[in-house]
């Protein structure tokens, strides 16, 4: 990676926080436009290598004697294609195109991992059942918080104790108890701060639309979790 570190260090960042085009930074420093880009690839390669693997970051939680982390997802939005491209990535949900990314928090909203960036149309618990979550929970024995679009991902046996713990979901014909209602009201309080982490995450302009691949959008969350994590 030839150049000028502190250079190098100031231009990603312009790409990364404020989502600066390569092109306009190139124009402002006299270099050139693929030299910018490959520093920003490079950069953020080496970055999101540093990013915790999932056994590894709930291993860390529980030798510091945690015993929950916060479960949740998130959209990120991508830019609009045609054809095959199109359809996978818009989330029915959400009502839009984007790539699905989950995250663990602790308990204060300090990001500790997020998976690979997979289509918008994937669901939460496929996502979660793709990266083994439960099962690794259960490993490292900790439990994790969920919201209601998680029920369902623990399906465990009845004498099994809960790796993923979610409220109560009304059906149409059977309204939530009172009893339910306080346990929903109380674990969303629980859970509240998982949303400042994504919050803290998507402050990074970048994120605002993805103009890229789905391989390539994992290094880049990644790396701005590392970002996050050493700050």
């Amino acid at each position: 990676m030839a150049g000028p570190s502190g250079k190098i260090a100031a231009i990603v960042l312009a790409v990364l926080r404020c989502d600066q085009r390569p092109g306009d930074l190139a124009g402002g420093n006299g270099i050139h436009r693929t030299t910018v880009t490959r520093w920003v690839r490079e950069v953020i390669g080496l970055l999101a290598a540093r990013a915790p693997r999932l056994d590894r970051a709930l291993k860390k939680i529980a030798y510091k004697g945690g015993g929950v982390v916060l479960l949740d997802g998130t959209l990120i939005r991508t830019r609009r294609r045609t054809g095959k491209e199109n359809r996978k990535n818009y989330s029915g949900k959400s009502k839009c195109h984007g790539l699905l990314v989950i995250a663990l928090t602790d308990d204060r909203g300090r990001l500790l991992w997020v998976s690979a960036a997979r289509p918008g149309r994937t669901s939460e618990i496929t996502a979660c059942r793709h990266d083994q979550l439960t099962a690794k929970l259960r490993a490292a024995g900790l439990g994790a918080i969920a919201d209601l679009g998680f029920v369902g991902l623990d399906d465990s046996s009845p004498d099994a104790d809960l790796a993923v713990i979610t409220g109560y979901k009304a059906a149409r014909n059977r309204p939530l108890t009172r009893g339910q209602k306080l346990s929903n009201t109380a674990l969303a309080a629980v859970r509240a701060p998982v949303e400042h982490g994504f919050a803290h995450l998507k402050n990074w302009r970048v994120l605002g639309k993805v103009r890229t691949d789905p391989t390539w959008a994992t290094a880049l969350v990644r790396s701005l979790l590392v970002l996050k994590v050493s700050r």
